[in-house]
């Protein structure tokens, strides 16, 4: 989807909520209303760099998940605004919405490919993303100090090649501090990574994690004729 030239790139996590009342609009109307958004969402695909997932029947407050990346906000918010008035879009909410900057990581030196979802390889069956903020005194902690937690922190998620992640800081642009991305083909699997990665000790500064939204991948033209 994107390569290494994103980085200092903003993303943002759309997750749009589709009023049940489109549902009954009659076949032709409809077909109009998914082809008017799925050319909307193509038009500037030469910049924003986008993926589509689906939450159909998930979710009670959502049913489609956009990972967008764009050199700028202005071009997020544009782009996002365009959605909204093309066809199916009118019918939808902003049920959630994280932004965040693609920043080297402070505890990582060279990022691998298992660091690097969404910059290298394929996309996976499915996607878990949230919102994530540490605790105040997690800050307060030595240099050291945390970069030793970290340092379990990726020896754990390491153990699990099979689960890949973005992570973006949205410190001081929103009211998370990171977004988590994770991908994977085997949710067990990142179930056992999250199991295992609550027993480290950099757990205990973890402020808040939810809401968690796992979507499945989808091409946008299926993701839409999920829709209805």
């Amino acid at each position: 989807m994107v390569d290494e030239q994103v980085a200092d790139a903003f993303v943002q996590v759309l997750a749009l909520r589709l009023d049940p009342a489109w549902r009954r609009l009659a076949d032709d109307e409809r077909e109009r209303d998914l082809s008017e958004f799925a050319r909307a969402a193509a038009r500037p695909r030469d910049e924003i760099l986008m993926e589509s997932y689906s939450l159909v029947g998930l979710r009670s407050d959502a049913d489609l998940v956009l990972m967008r990346i764009a050199p700028s906000l202005g071009r997020l918010e544009e782009t996002a605004a365009q959605l909204l008035r093309s066809g199916v879009g009118r019918w939808c909410t902003v049920a959630r919405s994280f932004v965040g900057l693609i920043r080297p990581s402070r505890y990582v030196r060279k990022p691998g490919a298992q660091e690097q979802a969404f910059i290298t390889g394929e996309r996976a069956a499915y996607l878990v993303v949230y919102p994530f903020t540490k605790t105040h005194d997690w800050y307060r902690l030595s240099r050291e100090a945390r970069q030793g937690m970290m340092n379990e922190h990726i020896r754990v998620g390491h153990e699990f090649p099979q689960v890949r992640q973005l992570l973006a800081y949205s410190t001081g642009l929103d009211d998370q501090e990171f977004i988590v991305a994770y991908e994977t083909d085997d949710l067990a699997a990142f179930q056992d990574l999250v199991i295992a990665l609550r027993e480290t000790e950099a757990r205990r500064f973890t402020l808040s994690d939810q809401p968690i939204l796992t979507a499945i991948h989808r091409p946008l033209e299926d993701a839409l004729r999920l829709l209805g």
